[in-house]
């Protein structure tokens, strides 16, 4: 078998299956295992697969730049973005994370919301401009343009002493056995950080990163405490959630 079809073998097999395991793989097919591996670091380094520990993993298409993720689920994220508006209590301190779903639920809070949201969104802080009567509070440092997020040491220090009663988190992925990843190393500590300030964590996940994995993890699963996803989320999946603790909210 050449090359080129081995590597088109494997992305189909990824596609059906959601994953592929090496040594399985190898045995069934009648090839070397160092073969299979050395195919599915060629595919990662492409960026068509997340290379995990024993096999690969199908890579987030939230990888992708600010402008090109704003056009992935366009139509399901503001339903989601809703569902997590509808959670958020007056007088209640929350923070709000970045990325394209975290500016659709800034854009859902009720415009006479009393309450502080924290951000280190600037994009999220600008859509609550004319929320007369929300307390925003912007963390600073450096800026992940990808996420549109400030990151780094100066943003973790600013971290110091704040306490959130809900942190809706934005991902790149969420995986059963790879847990919640992101792109960035930065933006993962980041993100863990303010999960450890937050009474509760709630994820926002369009269908398009769930069962998916990026190279840097935030937390295990059994971390969060529930996940906003699209109604019409694959039952199987909704199950390794529900089955991990995790109340799952359907938008």
């Amino acid at each position: 078998m050449l090359t080129r079809q081995r590597k088109e073998l494997l992305l189909r097999i990824l596609r059906e299956e959601g994953q592929i395991v090496a040594k399985t793989l190898s045995e069934s097919l009648g090839l070397s295992e160092d073969t299979i591996r050395r195919d599915l670091r060629e595919l990662a380094k492409e960026g068509l697969l997340e290379r995990v520990h024993g096999g690969a993993l199908p890579a987030s298409p939230a990888q992708a730049s600010f402008a090109a993720r704003s056009q992935i689920a366009a139509d399901a994220k503001p339903a989601i973005a809703r569902a997590a508006a509808a959670m958020v209590a007056p007088g209640q301190v929350v923070f709000i994370d970045g990325g394209t779903t975290a500016v659709q639920l800034a854009r859902a809070l009720p415009k006479n919301l009393q309450a502080t949201v924290i951000t280190h969104s600037p994009s999220v802080a600008v859509e609550l401009e004319h929320h007369a009567q929300l307390e925003v509070i912007l963390v600073g440092g450096r800026l992940f343009k990808h996420s549109m997020v400030a990151s780094g040491a100066a943003a973790l220090e600013a971290l110091e002493g704040m306490r959130a009663d809900l942190f809706f988190m934005g991902v790149c992925s969420l995986h059963p056995e790879a847990g919640i990843t992101t792109g960035d190393y930065d933006e993962a500590c980041m993100k863990r950080a303010i999960s450890a300030r937050s009474e509760r964590t709630i994820v926002l996940a369009s269908r398009e990163k769930l069962g998916t994995a990026a190279p840097y993890r935030i937390a295990p699963l059994e971390s969060i405490d529930a996940v906003i996803v699209n109604d019409g989320v694959d039952d199987a999946l909704a199950s390794h959630f529900r089955e991990a603790g995790i109340e799952v909210i359907l938008a």
